[in-house]
């Protein structure tokens, strides 16, 4: 007889969302039940954000040893790369991030952790199928979905697959292939197409779409399209065609270029883990992709005591965003589970912020430019050649793009192409968030010769664009 275990709140899903989601059912000291399947360690730790910046990392410092002979350096064309020492040392600091990660699921979840898969009997009770062939249903007053997502590996790929590689395999490889394709170059795509290519590995990377890195302002997206098309070569708005031979891939492209390569990274997004949970067959209403309408400021699937935070829903699959919504999940969810006359609270979402660590940097910070009436905003824009520290640092070609609505000057969003550009999209996304001015913006200091710099040229001249622009001097503030 399967048992029953009655809980406050079941979470299903340990990675960043579940275990924050976990945080607070805690901190409201409710029961519980902890549900993954594994591997444990979240995704950003074991094969997301953590692994490719140690590649990206380890590469930018390959790429400047072999550039030393530029200020004075002797000897550089004898430089080699072990390419298994390399990944091996990677992976031994991967593990460092995502062993302790899992151990602390563990520790925190104790015996209310259940290693297996879960699916919805109905919106109060779920049947679990333990990794050790056991089974138990969990009753609980509410339910949070954290199931994570997996990578995207379409049946057209299906010929060709025993060559195929994900995010899931890349890093579980012994030593670098010699040679590489990357089909998708979106943030993952762009990264590990830079991380690899400064490794000395032969990168072809694909996609069907015009920009790269998920740009989508124009004028951004070709700039970086030129910088890092030096690196390695890059097909854009071409269907790829896949072979498999004795020794790998053969990529063509419609253009009649071709290449030949060991493997083929597929770097063509994440679909949630929403599909596996068995929702309709419980009685839940879902969309087209299988998930359910939800509130993105509660959290909470239409009225019932359910919950959807971190990649499950599709809608933010990020890091940071994974941590606010598992943060919201789990205070509501434990809200309904104390009192179900409760209504869920609502809470405010964060500025927008995508980067993609490519160094220079492609990062969209608020309202991308599609997103916005042409009609109603002004562009202000600075470029790399006009700031010292960017041709300091070699990458005269950056941009920085803000866009301001014409009415009041509100910063809306801004996109950019700049070395160590993290920073300035945090700076941008905190003054977005508080309704910041292009006008008002420029009363910060500017220190010389900072990257930030960039930033106050563009505020400038989105500022002399808006109407009734006063007198008085940009950047000061009367007294």
């Amino acid at each position: 007889m399967t048992q029953t275990v009655e809980v406050d709140v079941a979470i299903i899903g340990a990675g960043t969302a579940g275990m924050y989601a976990l945080r607070e059912v805690r901190r409201a000291g409710l029961d519980f039940v902890l549900i993954d399947h594994g591997p444990l360690g979240t995704v950003c730790a074991r094969v997301g954000c953590m692994p490719s910046k140690i590649a990206l990392h380890a590469g930018a410092r390959w790429q400047a040893a072999l550039q030393l002979n530029q200020i004075g350096g002797i000897g550089m064309e004898h430089l080699r790369l072990d390419h298994r020492a390399a990944w091996a040392t990677l992976r031994k600091q991967r593990d460092g991030f995502a062993n302790p990660t899992a151990n602390r699921s563990r520790e925190i979840a104790g015996d209310r952790l259940l290693e297996g898969r879960a699916r919805f009997l109905s919106t109060d009770r779920l049947a679990v199928e333990l990794n050790d062939d056991g089974h138990r249903q969990i009753k609980a007053k509410a339910i949070v979905i954290a199931a994570g997502s997996r990578p995207i590996v379409p049946g057209w790929l299906d010929n060709v697959r025993e060559r195929v590689i994900t995010t899931d395999d890349l890093f579980e490889l012994e030593t670098l292939p010699a040679s590489i394709g990357i089909l998708g170059l979106g943030a993952i795509g762009m990264e590990m197409g830079m991380a690899l290519s400064r490794l000395g590995v032969k990168v072809t990377g694909a996609d069907i779409a015009p920009f790269i890195g998920g740009m989508t302002d124009a004028e951004v997206s070709a700039r970086a399209v030129e910088r890092f098309g030096f690196e390695f070569e890059m097909w854009l708005q071409t269907e790829t065609r896949l072979t498999l031979k004795d020794s790998g891939i053969v990529m063509e492209a419609d253009d009649n270029r071709r290449a030949d390569v060991e493997f083929v990274l597929a770097a063509l997004g994440r679909r949630t883990n929403i599909d596996r949970l068995g929702l309709a067959e419980a009685g839940i209403e879902v969309n087209a992709n299988g998930v359910p309408r939800f509130d993105a400021n509660t959290m909470q699937a239409g009225d019932l005591p359910v919950f959807l935070a971190g990649d499950v829903n599709g809608s933010r699959q990020l890091m940071h965003e994974a941590v606010d919504e598992g943060v919201i999940a789990g205070f509501n969810a434990a809200r309904v589970a104390r009192n179900p006359e409760m209504k869920a609270q609502a809470f405010a979402r964060k500025t927008p912020l995508a980067i993609a660590f490519t160094d220079p940097d492609l990062v969209v910070v608020g309202a991308s430019l599609s997103e916005l009436d042409p009609k109603q905003i002004v562009i202000g824009s600075a470029e790399g050649q006009g700031n010292g520290r960017t041709r300091i640092l070699h990458e005269p070609r950056s941009i920085l793009r803000v866009y301001a609505d014409k009415a009041d000057g509100r910063l809306l969003g801004a996109a950019m192409l700049a070395p160590r550009a993290e920073h300035l999209a945090h700076l941008l996304a905190l003054a977005i968030g508080r309704g910041e001015t292009a006008a008002s913006l420029l009363q910060m200091p500017f220190y010389h010769p900072v990257m930030e710099e960039m930033l106050q040229s563009a505020l400038q001249e989105a500022a002399r664009q808006l109407a009734g622009s006063r007198d008085l001097p940009l950047g000061l503030q009367p007294i």
